[in-house]
């Protein structure tokens, strides 16, 4: 990068930071995509006199909430709820919903803008949005969920609907909380729209939904594998995380021929030598989907099975792939560097923004092969784009219908990122790749629409 694209990307930041001050989710996002497009910027300078960027950084509205609930005894509790829309200008407002004590204005803000990259790759009309509240579902009763997710509608509904903002489901809303969700929307406005994703099937929800995250980053990854003359086949692959994401990409790099060896949760992790079966994969959907237990149980069933607590991550076991689909930031650089002394070739994210950028530069400089969430975590959107246009048409589509367009999908942004992501020496910067492909498209939509 040249001096004027440094100079443009330090003053831009400091602006940035000024503006919104502590917000280094946020920030680190930007900086990120930045990096990448400051240079086709300078290449068509029409992007830089339409201050794009400048633009693209600054939602078009956020929404902040009080949420008041009782719990089981009576007692009230207040939290607080976040819907940011960050950019309409190819498509209704779409991103996740997600509950968690984390969750706060820089976080929100920070998956927005990554929503709203990912949402173009897919080439879907999605626009980027993110909402959700500090409120934590863990130990509570289905009836406090419910109370909290009925109040948390209330004041939410008057910001959604089916052609301006479509929620789905994130970290802490799975199919329990969307359809609470649901039926508070249904009931305050006295209609039945396609307005939330990841819906039950029996109401309007798509086939291959809860897989599609999970299957989408193993679909990604086998594309980046076949660049090398690789696949999962007879790979030790070490996954994060114990949730939906991880759980169905656990389950299709099994059955493509991987052997998976870690989950975990954020209390540890748990190591099976002997890899999983779709009896033990059966086992975790229990533990995690209808007992919300702890991934440590695990080994109670499977002895053979190791587990590791106090936080800790599974990046020290050796391992040919690793997929990361726990949260973000929780691959560091000093992970990152274990990870490739000990022979990992390439690392697929399946959480938004799990690597730092010091990871990013350790996994870059040792030319391993390493995709952003925003390209290999798209698979969750799409599918929910595609519940979008079902229920738009009043059609159920089957589960081999679903997942050849994500499957189509998905190879469609490796092509994106390849178009826009190879260097000069033949390598592939994805990262590249995916912010360029992903900003295109909206920067050029927004110079269509004008000013606003």
């Amino acid at each position: 990068m040249d001096n004027f694209g440094k100079k443009y990307i330090e003053r831009f930041m400091a602006e940035l930071e000024a503006k919104n001050p502590g917000e280094k989710e946020f920030h680190q996002a930007v900086r990120e995509v930045l990096t990448s497009v400051v240079p086709y910027m300078q290449a068509y300078p029409y992007l830089l006199d339409n201050k794009i960027m400048e633009r693209m950084v600054e939602p078009e509205r956020v929404i902040i909430f009080r949420v008041p609930w009782t719990d089981d005894q009576g007692e009230i509790h207040v939290n607080r709820g976040f819907r940011v829309q960050m950019n309409s200008a190819i498509g209704p407002y779409k991103g996740g919903i997600r509950f968690h004590p984390s969750v706060n204005l820089s976080i929100m803000k920070f998956l927005a803008f990554e929503q709203t990259f990912k949402n173009s790759l897919t080439t879907l009309p999605m626009g980027g949005g993110k909402g959700g509240s500090d409120f934590n579902p863990r130990g509570k009763s289905d009836a406090e969920v419910m109370r909290f997710c009925q109040s948390f509608m209330t004041e939410l509904q008057r910001y959604i609907g089916q052609d301006t903002d479509v929620p789905a489901g994130d970290i802490g809303v799975g199919g329990r909380e969307i359809g609470f969700l649901f039926g508070q929307y249904k009931r305050l406005r006295d209609e039945f729209t396609g307005t939330l994703t990841g819906k039950g099937l029996a109401w309007g929800g798509s086939l291959l939904r809860p897989e599609a995250t999970g299957y989408g980053v193993c679909y990604f990854a086998e594309q980046m594998l076949a660049t090398r003359g690789k696949s999962f086949k007879d790979q030790v692959v070490v996954i994060s995380g114990a949730g939906n994401v991880a759980q169905h990409a656990a389950e299709k790099a099994m059955r493509l021929g991987a052997k998976v060896v870690t989950l975990s949760d954020s209390d540890g992790f748990i190591y099976d030598p002997d890899g999983f079966d779709e009896e033990k994969i059966a086992y975790v959907k229990q533990l995690k989907n209808v007992r919300r237990g702890r991934i440590k149980e695990y080994v109670t069933q499977y002895p053979k099975a190791q587990y590791t607590g106090e936080g800790t991550k599974p990046w020290g076991i050796p391992c040919d792939i690793a997929l990361p689909c726990a949260t973000q930031n929780e691959l560091d650089g000093a992970a990152a560097k274990t990870l490739v002394a000990n022979g990992c070739y390439c690392v697929v994210e399946g959480a938004n923004m799990p690597s730092t950028p010091e990871a990013i530069e350790a996994f870059q400089a040792a030319k391993i092969l390493y995709s952003p969430g925003k390209a290999s975590n798209a698979g969750g959107v799409a599918t929910s784009g595609l519940e979008m246009t079902q229920n738009s048409v009043r059609q159920k589509w089957t589960a081999e219908e679903v997942d050849a367009q994500l499957h189509r999908i998905m190879t469609d942004i490796h092509e994106a990122c390849i178009k826009y992501g190879t260097e000069e020496d033949g390598y592939i910067n994805y990262v590249k790749g995916a912010n360029i492909a992903g900003f295109i498209k909206v920067a050029n939509a927004m110079v269509d629409q004008g000013l606003v």
